[in-house]
């Protein structure tokens, strides 16, 4: 059976999506099958074996380039026959163009066939919750009158500040019309946790979590605890990367994908668009979640040692659930790089590329 679906995958990789509920950009793992599109997650450094949705190809319409995002000139745009826009983004624009190729090339052939095997119809969740506006609800959810109440809950001997119960989240959005039942509630209570509005606080969210094996499962529970996300309190801090000087970036293009960096403090895996160039050599990197035409970091590839990390255990250094295709890259300062590629042969063509630059 996994056989099989391996064999009608007609194209997979990475590609960056705009949300529904909150217009913010994720990279996300695309497997382009003859009737569908599934995306997933990358959890540390492995793909998330839940599949995070599907795009149904039957009656698509595409359109290629698509324009009107600023900053982001390689956007294609998907619209499902029930008229739900999906905006994606590639790495370059060849990688574009192939990908819209592709899933045209998918789209003609089950208009020809009739596409009778498609019977399923566009996930009701995606198309229900598709109007909302997820920063509003927080703002809603933040108002000092009409909010949702903060306190302090005690749970196994450890007392948690400023936060509320799953089911406290669950009769706000309800009883603020929010949401028509408790069901709706907990798919938008979830959406908030999985855009990173929500954390889990205590224990039981966070087996909760593990347990279910998806990061969005929100407990409509009086003992499962959550509060707003730190990260929102820094909403306006900018990480400061060494300057980068216009000639850094002067040079010819060579290379440009996604791969997967380990970060030098957290040692966190994070999808980024990686950019090689010449004359002079230099390999930066863009965070693609973000409109920001400026690296988050890059290096000068003089004097840098490059080598392949055998995929038979985890090598020093590396920290996470790795995928494997890993490689290390050792700047003339000592810094070392830990990429991950999708895939080996990605490895060996980023490898590649880089040696001849060194």
């Amino acid at each position: 059976m996994a056989t099989d679906k391996k064999k009608s995958i007609l194209r997979e990789g990475f590609l960056v999506k705009r949300g529904h509920l909150v217009h913010n950009w994720k990279a996300r793992w695309f497997v382009l099958m003859p009737d569908k599109l599934l995306y997933y997650k990358y959890e540390g450094g492995r793909r998330d074996s839940c599949q995070r949705g599907k795009i149904l190809l039957k009656d698509c319409e595409i359109t290629c380039p698509f324009l009107e995002h600023e900053n982001r000139p390689l956007v294609f745009k998907l619209q499902t026959k029930n008229g739900v826009d999906h905006f994606l983004e590639a790495c370059s624009r060849e990688e574009r163009d192939d990908w819209a190729a592709d899933i045209t090339a998918a789209v003609d052939k089950l208009q020809t066939t009739g596409g009778e095997k498609v019977t399923n119809q566009e996930d009701p969740s995606e198309s229900q919750l598709s109007n909302i506006n997820l920063s509003k609800v927080l703002d809603s959810m933040y108002d000092v009158h009409s909010g949702i109440k903060m306190s302090n809950h005690v749970e196994q001997g450890n007392t948690y500040s400023n936060c509320f119960s799953g089911s406290a989240v669950v009769d706000w959005l309800v009883f603020m019309q929010l949401a028509l039942t408790r069901v709706e509630a907990m798919t938008l209570a979830s959406a908030l946790l999985e855009e990173g509005f929500l954390r889990t606080v205590g224990l039981k969210s966070v087996e909760a979590l593990r347990t279910a094996g998806l990061s969005e499962q929100f407990m409509d529970d009086s003992t499962a605890l959550y509060s707003f996300s730190d990260s929102l309190k820094k909403r306006g801090s900018v990480k400061a990367e060494a300057s980068l000087s216009a000639v850094e970036l002067s040079g010819k293009v060579i290379k440009r994908g996604y791969l997967l960096k380990q970060g030098h403090r957290r040692k966190n895996w994070k999808v980024r668009l990686f950019v090689l160039r010449s004359e002079p050599a230099f390999l930066h990197y863009f965070d693609p979640t973000k409109d920001d035409i400026s690296p988050a970091g890059g290096f000068s590839l003089r004097g840098c040692l490059i080598s392949s990390l055998n995929d038979n255990g985890v090598p020093s250094g590396v920290k996470g659930n790795i995928q494997g295709n890993l490689f290390k890259i050792i700047t003339q300062s000592d810094t070392r790089y830990f990429i991950q590629a999708p895939t080996h042969q990605d490895k060996m063509d980023w490898i590649d590329a880089i040696r001849e630059q060194t």
